[in-house]
């Protein structure tokens, strides 16, 4: 499984990063009745630290719990964003299949942290 955590951990560092490389394109993520730009680099924090929180062993099974937690937290604006006319991410089909996608991702973090239990013991 140290394929899987060394994925994610760049995947959701990338992603954290790209929040305050790109802020534009998150806007549009984020509902009108939330500050956007706070909540963009928040989740953009979140999402960089939770993946450099993969690398350590002795953190492992937190930023792995942290991502699950994440990931269920943002299906809402991910099922919100597909019901949109024009959804953020661009077109529709590619809205619908990202929220199977979020599932998956979810699954892989449940994988890690299984993973991080087993080294402890």
């Amino acid at each position: 499984m140290p394929i899987l955590k060394i994925i994610f951990a760049i995947f959701f560092m990338y992603a954290g990063i790209m929040h305050f490389v790109k802020p534009a394109f998150f806007k549009h993520f984020i509902p009108n009745k939330f500050p956007k730009l706070t909540v963009n680099y928040i989740v953009g924090i979140i999402e960089f630290l939770l993946g450099l929180g993969l690398f350590p062993q002795s953190t492992t099974s937190y930023a792995a719990i942290g991502i699950f937690i994440l990931l269920v937290a943002l299906l809402p604006i991910h099922i919100w964003d597909a019901t949109k006319e024009r959804p953020a991410i661009g077109f529709k089909i590619i809205a619908y299949i990202r929220i199977p996608l979020q599932f998956l991702l979810m699954y892989g973090a449940y994988l890690i942290y299984q993973d991080s239990l087993l080294i402890i013991l």
